[in-house]
């Protein structure tokens, strides 16, 4: 029966198949580093703290993948636009950077169950007269390339048919904050606690809140390369039992608090109600 085996598997190598292949979760195993691409221009997600070390909801998430996994963390900073190119270029393992789990990118990226959820709001300046979002027509808006609330925002410009409304995008959320400071811009879309984080800070005076955009929630997920099925559902089940161990909730009580709202609820196992 031996002498059988040596011969089938002599077989397999001859012709070119390999008997057994090591996928991504190994290799993370195996190096002992998991590597997270995460947006650190996106408060209370992810930021920096006077010491320019790494913080923030989706940082913590990354350092407990990893301390689950036995590996040490590695927070990899990338922008908005670089989330997907950097996980499926392999400079990131995994993308934990409030990445909307949208139909169209999942041709492209593997998503886990959402972790986050967001609402959207509409932040103007004070003297732009804006005071919902149809109200915006006439005025130049804008905010980072790709991102969620740019692409509904682009779509509410594009409903006014009107050649006076401008969309700009820009690299990050830090662009479009400084575009809204400087005029280049009078509104953007963005999250409640980003906005009333920003606004608190005074780094760009004469800024609100206007009002809710008309945007469903916005259901973020985990980007992993699509073939890697084993690094996927180890993910999903790390994900659920960060909602089972009650950690999700006192991550979300840490960096989002109140201002937010109460952590979303799990109605069934991975479906955010």
């Amino acid at each position: 029966m031996r002498l059988i085996m040596v011969i089938f598997a002599t077989a397999f190598v001859a012709s070119g198949t390999s008997i057994a292949h090591a996928d991504q979760l190994d290799d993370i195993i195996s190096s002992g580093k998991l590597r997270c691409a995460v947006e650190l221009d996106f408060p209370p997600n992810g930021a920096r703290d006077k010491d320019n070390k790494p913080i923030g909801f989706d940082v913590d998430y990354c350092n407990d993948l990893a301390k689950a996994l036995g590996v040490e963390p590695e927070i990899v900073d990338t922008p908005d636009p670089d989330r997907i190119p950097a996980v499926l270029s392999g400079r990131a393992d995994v993308g934990i950077a409030v990445a909307s789990d949208t139909l169209e990118r999942a041709r492209t990226i593997g998503f886990s169950i959402p972790y986050f959820v967001f609402k959207t709001i509409i932040l103007a300046r004070e003297d732009s007269g804006i005071a919902s979002a149809e109200t915006m027509k006439g005025h130049a808006v804008g905010g980072p390339a790709g991102a969620y609330e740019t692409l509904a925002l682009e779509k509410t410009v594009h409903g006014f048919g009107d050649p006076g409304s401008k969309i700009l995008t820009f690299q990050s959320q830090s662009d479009t904050f400084l575009a809204l400071g400087e005029k280049k811009i009078d509104a953007t879309y963005t999250t409640p606690v980003i906005a009333t984080n920003l606004i608190r800070s005074g780094k760009y005076p004469g800024l609100k809140i206007v009002g809710d955009a008309p945007v469903a929630p916005d259901y973020c997920a985990f980007l992993i390369a699509r073939q890697e099925q084993g690094l996927l559902n180890y993910v999903n089940l790390f994900l659920n039992r960060q909602v089972r161990s009650g950690r999700y909730a006192e991550l979300y009580a840490k960096w989002v608090g109140t201002e937010g709202g109460p952590a979303p609820s799990l109605t069934v196992p991975g479906t955010y109600r």
